[in-house]
């Protein structure tokens, strides 16, 4: 790694790079070789406390909350330093994150970076007061207006799998909101973090306390945000079993939370579709960043005339997606992000045949690998739609392919499970396509190919797959309130 990442072991803390204080470290490692890359700060409760307490002192006592202006230019610095850094980020989303080198020109970290400018528009250019004209309610003349103010404090518990892009997607928009923000990042990422809040305390103005970050080796640590009382909104990103939690525990302070949490999305292919291309697609899709994504749509509906024919098309493109180096430019699949993931996806490969399926290619550890934590690209056939792994978020690089029988029954099926947060459907016909991508009980969809991603497009799913959603206007209005004033005439 190159100097960029030396002093990475610092929580960022009411405006001040600091150690954990209690001293400890954590190592990270790189997914790919399983080598250390050094150390990370181990934050306890009392460092997030203190981040806590600043936040909340930011917010109750300076002009943060209500000069846009000003929150603008701190978003635009922040992006500005990051672009200037933009190639070590690069590197070190590569090692910690295992993530592909092609995709960093994407959603794992050019495009976030490209986003903060949406969100620093966004703040200049928001309606924060509206006229809602005059009236007489109760017989009494009143001129009414809206009013829309940042919440107060955030929590944002962040995961490892796009670390970059999920940290800013959160960040970007509570800040320009007025809000302030403690970020808890997850240990498996923690260097991504610090280097966000290091570019953050030295080459922006932003105001101690407005943004703090904590890291920390204790997955639990994160949970301060749910119950501390002086925290307004918890921004959860993670498991649907974690996120009931968060939610649970968040009751308690009656504070607001947004969600986003997993996904088994559909990959509908009618009879009419490019067969070959949409299975060649559908397979690249699951193969991608070995299938760490919620949305990736991880379940592949075929029709049943046409099952032998997909599996084998399928099939092709998913072994030449070989798991392989991340560092490589031509790579698709690279390692999942640990040792524990591997082994949860291992338990899942097991859990397909005893449940009656077959591999039609993969299942295992690629042979060629002996260090790092890759699985190799797997399409499981043979079973049916009740099946646990297809109901279940392996978060791997695992496709399931089933059969339908005709466009009702492929949307029967794609509905037929607890989330609900993406998906795509193929079609010669786009009038047809578009007919069955809204019975689909989903928050984003692909049709013929079109790629719904993007920081003005709201992102988030229906069922257990979360409440609220991210990005776009409707991200940014998950972090205000509305505030009604009535002025009597």
């Amino acid at each position: 790694m190159s100097s960029f990442t030396d002093g990475l072991d610092v929580n960022l803390i009411d405006g001040k790079l600091v150690p954990a204080s209690g001293g400890g470290t954590f190592e990270t490692l790189n997914p790919a070789t399983e080598e250390v890359l050094g150390a990370a700060a181990d934050g306890t409760g009392a460092d997030l406390d203190a981040a806590i307490g600043a936040a909340r002192r930011a917010f109750d006592t300076t002009d943060w909350s209500t000069d846009p202006a000003f929150r603008a230019r701190c978003l635009r610095q922040l992006q500005a330093g990051l672009t200037a850094h933009v190639e070590e980020l690069r590197e070190l989303t590569i090692a910690e994150v295992g993530a592909p080198r092609f995709l960093t020109t994407f959603a794992q970290l050019e495009a976030p970076i490209a986003d903060l400018g949406y969100v620093a528009d966004l703040a200049e250019s928001y309606e924060w007061q509206t006229d809602l004209g005059a009236a007489k309610p109760a017989g009494v003349p009143s001129h009414r207006y809206l009013l829309r103010e940042a919440t107060g404090v955030v929590g944002a518990i962040t995961p490892w799998n796009f670390p970059n892009q999920i940290n800013l997607a959160k960040v970007g928009p509570a800040l320009a909101s007025g809000c302030t923000v403690v970020l808890k990042p997850p240990p498996d990422t923690p260097w991504i973090a610090a280097a966000l809040a290091r570019i953050a305390a030295e080459e922006t103005d932003l105001p101690p306390g407005v943004f703090n970050v904590v890291n920390s080796s204790d997955h639990a640590i994160g949970a301060q945000l749910s119950t501390d009382p002086r925290v307004d909104l918890v921004s959860f990103t993670g498991s649907t079993a974690t996120g009931r939690k968060v939610m649970a525990s968040a009751a308690e302070t009656l504070k607001k939370v947004f969600l986003e949490l997993g996904g088994k999305s559909a990959f509908i292919v009618l009879d009419d579709a490019d067969l070959a291309g949409a299975a060649g697609l559908a397979a690249f899709t699951a193969c991608t960043h070995a299938g760490q994504g919620c949305a990736i749509t991880t379940r592949l509906l075929v029709p049943r005339a046409q099952y032998d024919e997909a599996v084998e098309a399928t099939a092709a493109t998913m072994s030449m997606l070989a798991a392989g180096d991340p560092q490589d430019s031509g790579t698709v699949c690279g390692p999942v992000i640990s040792a524990r993931q591997r082994d949860r996806i291992e338990g899942y490969l097991r859990l397909a045949q005893e449940e009656g399926g077959s591999f039609a290619t993969g299942g295992g550890r690629p042979a060629d690998r002996d260090k790092g934590f890759f699985i190799e690209p797997t399409l499981i056939t043979g079973l049916d739609n009740s099946s646990r792994v297809a109901q279940e978020e392996i978060f791997g690089p695992v496709l399931v392919i089933l059969p339908h029988d005709g466009d009702d029954d492929a949307v029967r099926i794609a509905n037929d499970s607890p989330y609900g947060l993406s998906g795509a459907v193929q079609s010669g016909d786009v009038d047809r396509a578009w007919a069955v991508a809204r019975k689909v009980r989903t928050g984003t969809m692909g049709v013929n190919g079109g790629v719904w991603y993007g920081g003005d497009v709201p992102f988030g799913g229906y069922k257990a797959s979360g409440i609220g959603r991210e990005s776009g206007v409707l991200g940014f209005e998950e972090y205000l309130e509305a505030k009604s004033v009535a002025v009597g005439l």
